[in-house]
């Protein structure tokens, strides 16, 4: 994330709320978004782990894929399972590569209408809605002129059922047609903060009027990118670009659970070869959480190191954690050095500070599951 720039920036419907709302804008993937409110990052944070956070993500891509083949079609483009997927339920999978490298990962549900209905990443949507379309032709549509809500934290569940109560009996993964307060939505009870909560997706001219509406609730608070990155880390989940990319595998990056079980038996995605000898003989080095000695953090880049020296690997994302009370971070280490209790050093600073291997999530997660 960087500072305004003098480019023009794409803003999403939500721009003048943040702005009234006294947040602290940035360019983030060639949008104006919020990375803060005055209550800052920590206390955004610590907010959502127990309350609600509302966040804007309208920058994020979302399309429809149609054709009567969507499911076969998509199949050959991620190791996802999509023909066994029920009306009202969501999936995550990624876009694979030959060599089994990551392209971008995303979240597909199917809507009552049968259609299948994809999120993905603000920096990658343009590169995305090119391969959607080089498989599905004009049967791929990006939506435009929509908006992205995430309300997410133990009172979301409670608090979003005041203004739609059709969400009350949603678990996690789900997704419906509801209304928001009489507006017609697209809401699943999904999001990247480990908490329980929801995405809500709904024309860009309700934006405004929903967001209002839920931050009129006492117990939510406005949460910018700062907090949600923060949150997202505590939560072991990955961060396109950073985390996961061309160069790394779902296996390598602990995300063999999405590769469906027929698609591990059929095959048929790209990069199939790679990554099924890799689930079956396991992969050469694997995505790893760190707990740091000190209060230090370890930021993007940190190199890590067994306790004699030699390199081992590197952190992919580190910071402070608010909700852990200490500094924390991932990152790629030979598959020998990936148990946890494992000791390393990362090095900060020119310093080789202590770490442990710890299993992740560091926060555990709250998804409402029943």
């Amino acid at each position: 994330m960087t500072e305004l720039s003098r480019r023009t920036l794409l803003k999403t419907p939500l721009n003048a709320l943040h702005k009234e709302l006294g947040a602290r804008m940035v360019d983030f993937a060639g949008w104006e978004m919020p990375v803060q409110y005055p209550m800052g990052i920590k206390e955004e944070h610590l907010h959502t782990r127990r309350g609600a956070g509302l966040f804007d993500v309208s920058h994020m891509g979302q399309a429809r894929l149609w054709n009567d083949d969507a499911d076969a079609t998509l199949e050959t483009l991620t190791p996802g399972n999509f023909k066994d997927l029920k009306t009202g339920r969501m999936r995550y999978t990624q876009f694979t590569d030959e060599k089994g490298g990551i392209l971008d990962d995303l979240m597909v549900g199917r809507t009552p209408d049968g259609m299948l209905f994809a999120v993905v990443n603000a920096a990658c949507r343009e590169q995305d809605m090119a391969l959607l379309r080089s498989s599905f032709g004009e049967t791929a549509e990006e939506i435009f002129g929509q908006a992205l809500l995430a309300l997410q934290g133990p009172e979301a569940g409670s608090v979003l059922a005041r203004h739609a109560p059709a969400t009350r009996d949603m678990v996690f993964m789900d997704v419906a047609e509801v209304e928001v307060d009489g507006l017609p939505c697209l809401v699943s009870r999904s999001g990247y903060t480990g908490e329980d909560g929801f995405e809500i997706s709904c024309p860009a001219d309700s934006a405004e009027k929903i967001a209002r509406a839920l931050l009129n609730n006492d117990a939510v608070e406005p949460v910018g990118l700062g907090a949600r990155d923060t949150l997202r880390l505590e939560a072991g989940l990955c961060l396109y670009g950073h985390d996961i990319d061309e160069t790394t595998t779902p296996v390598q990056a602990g995300l063999g659970w999405s590769v469906g079980r027929r698609r591990r038996e059929e095959g048929g995605f790209p990069g199939e070869e790679v990554i099924l000898r890799e689930l079956d003989e396991g992969p050469s080095r694997l995505r790893v959480g760190l707990r740091l000695d000190g209060k230090a953090p370890a930021r993007e880049g940190a190199a890590i190191q067994a306790p004699d020296g030699a390199p081992l690997g590197t952190v992919t994302s580190g910071g402070y954690a608010p909700s852990v009370g200490g500094p924390v971070a991932m990152g790629y280490v030979p598959a020998g050095h990936a148990a946890p209790g494992t000791q390393v050093h990362v090095i900060v600073r020119d310093k080789a500070l202590p770490a442990e291997v710890v299993a992740l999530p560091f926060v555990a997660h709250r998804f409402h599951k029943a």
